[in-house]
């Protein structure tokens, strides 16, 4: 019996190896990231037993530190721990702020001021790094003045990271955005999902690339190693991802806490202007990356968006019931995989979304993502605060 020749196939074939591109990171990345036992309770005995110091960067946030200090002052952390507070050429009162918490914490906050920024370096890198050096200890926790800890065991689960790989170097933590009403809030929640999907389930994998300031902890030692920030020192980006690049490329070993009592909360972006800025401020660092780990992730967001773009074109060339049947049927696995990938990933992060909008804010996403590709090319200046 003859073989259909490949000019009789229907086109909607086109699409299928895109797909099992797709399946092949399901099975091998995400889905056995959600589906891995839960980590260690804070009240389970542990190899904890180092202080920390927890540094967080503000430029006038006052209203923010008013919630956040006594969170992060209230964490139960039995080793014990400072606050090193970073006032990045605030205009508002977040001297007289901390100055007040000086004298009600001595010994337990610091504070750095931070007056201006020598021309050419990036203001939150150089921040950090005068944070850092200000430090007490050898473990550093990063946060925002924006996230909430998840609860008061927050400091001591993200601490228990280090124990992992034989004694690890750097913690990856996730940072959520709060749940409100709206598509663009839906938006930057799925974006959010896709994106720690990738590097936590790629670093359990053994394969880390980056982490989000927003959670994310790692050593003196650790920092001293990659010489700082100074290899993209006047990047604005970067402070976190590009670090862990550096510090993975110098043998550096990474440990991943993502059970929702190690999370912290930010709050997101609330007009689609701030968002944009924000992606393209945190994409512009990319290119930096390991030759190998922008292969990864660009075989899952490319088979992602070419199944978007060749799919119109898959219908132009034709019409036929053959190839419009392959095609609904390619379509629907592809929705079936969204379903059985992200569910659990969004249950183990503590995300939700409706199962049914899924497909669509899929399609969104990607839609934005190759304009925020576009418009890197344009070499549009980012700005910080």
């Amino acid at each position: 019996m003859l073989l259909p020749s490949f000019t009789s196939l229907p086109p909607a074939l086109l699409l299928l190896p895109l797909l099992l591109v797709q399946l092949w990171f399901g099975l091998r990345y995400f889905r056995p990231f959600a589906r891995r036992p839960a980590e260690a309770a804070a009240d389970e005995p542990g190899p904890d037993t180092e202080p920390v110091s927890i540094i967080l960067c503000a430029h006038n946030e006052l209203d923010n530190l008013r919630e956040l200090v006594p969170l992060l002052l209230r964490q139960a952390y039995p080793p014990g721990f400072e606050l090193v507070l970073i006032d990045d050429r605030s205009h508002d009162d977040t001297y007289l702020y901390a100055q007040q918490l000086s004298q009600y914490y001595p010994g337990r906050f610091r504070l750095v001021t931070v007056a201006h920024t020598p021309a050419g370096f990036a203001p939150k890198k150089y921040a950090l790094t005068l944070g850092i050096k200000a430090a007490r200890y050898e473990r550093l926790l990063f946060t925002d003045a924006d996230c909430r800890p998840a609860g008061p065991d927050w400091l001591h689960l993200m601490q228990r990271g280090f124990a992992q790989n034989n004694g690890a170097d750097m913690v990856l933590g996730y940072s959520g955005y709060a749940e409100l009403p709206g598509l663009l809030n839906q938006l930057i929640r799925y974006e959010t999902l896709l994106t720690a999907g990738q590097y936590l389930s790629f670093a359990w994998a053994g394969k880390p690339y980056m982490g989000v300031g927003r959670n994310l902890a790692y050593t003196r030692s650790t920092f001293q190693r990659t010489k700082g920030f100074a290899s993209h020192m006047r990047r604005l980006s970067g402070d976190d991802d590009l670090l862990v690049q550096d510090a993975v490329a110098a043998g550096a070993r990474a440990a991943v806490v993502a059970d929702p009592p190690a999370h912290t909360l930010s709050q997101p972006a609330e007009t689609w202007g701030a968002w944009w800025r924000q992606k393209r401020r945190h994409l512009s660092a990319g290119g930096r990356y390991r030759a190998a780990d922008r292969r990864r992730i660009g075989l899952f967001m490319g088979s992602n968006v070419l199944f978007y773009l060749l799919t119109p074109a898959v219908l132009a060339v034709a019409l036929s019931p053959e190839n419009l049947v392959s095609l609904a049927i390619i379509w629907l696995a592809r929705t079936l995989l969204l379903a059985l990938v992200y569910t659990p990933l969004a249950r183990r992060l503590r995300t939700n979304f409706p199962p049914l909008l899924l497909p669509a804010l899929d399609f969104l996403y990607f839609a934005l993502y190759c304009a925020w590709g576009l418009s890197l090319l344009r070499r549009r200046p980012l700005q910080w605060k």
